[in-house]
């Protein structure tokens, strides 16, 4: 299934309706200010699963990030942080990064890697922001591509139901997407380094 979403002023009403699904258990893949991202909702054990499965990973040797809806909610999430590090965020979010912080108990143990780690992504793009906020949860964040490699097909909504709609439970089009992912920077040490080069440039 396919659903379009205007990023201009997403209908409440095709926001519930995907909130809705997410509550169930449901997988989708939708937009970010990247490439598209396939997700589900943090606490659903079985959707997460689900997800490995169609990235081809397990889930104790993967890193999944996820998406709140702004950094009102890092403390839920992750443990303490520098005043630094806090700053550095709001100077940079919403936009097309990962920041790799610490978690706290409150992360599902399923998302926790060996690391005890937690990637957060506020992406500046409207439809799943607001998704995030109706829904109450953060979403599991990974992008639909397989490694670095980007096709040319994960641009395309259309093209991306095409290939991937019979895995997922929706198709959320929101416009064409990007061809890089975000850049992620890791902050759980004292020095904080970019350990990928994505499609933002960090201001520092």
């Amino acid at each position: 299934m396919i659903r379009k979403i205007y990023p201009e002023n997403p209908s409440p009403k095709e926001i519930l309706r995907v909130t809705d699904l997410l509550k169930e258990g449901g997988v989708i893949i939708y937009p970010t200010d990247t490439v598209y991202g396939l997700g589900c909702d943090i606490t659903k054990s079985r959707a997460i699963e689900r997800i490995a499965q169609i990235k081809g990973v397990r889930l104790e040797k993967t890193q999944f990030s996820f998406i709140v809806y702004d950094l009102s909610h890092l403390s839920d999430f992750t443990k303490p942080i520098e005043n630094s590090v806090y700053k550095l965020m709001k100077r940079n979010l919403p936009g097309p990064f990962t920041f790799i912080l610490e978690a706290n108990n409150n992360v599902p143990k399923i998302l926790k890697s060996k690391k005890k780690t937690v990637g957060i992504r506020i992406p500046d793009n409207t439809i799943i922001r607001e998704i995030v906020r109706v829904l109450g949860n953060p979403i599991l964040t990974t992008s639909v591509h397989s490694g670095d490699v980007i096709l040319d097909y994960t641009t395309d909504p259309e093209l991306i139901h095409e290939e991937m709609g019979h895995l997922v439970d929706l198709v959320i089009d929101g416009g064409f997407g990007r061809n890089l992912p975000s850049t992620v920077v890791d902050c759980t040490s004292p020095e904080i380094r970019i350990v990928r080069e994505g499609l933002g440039i960090l201001e520092w």
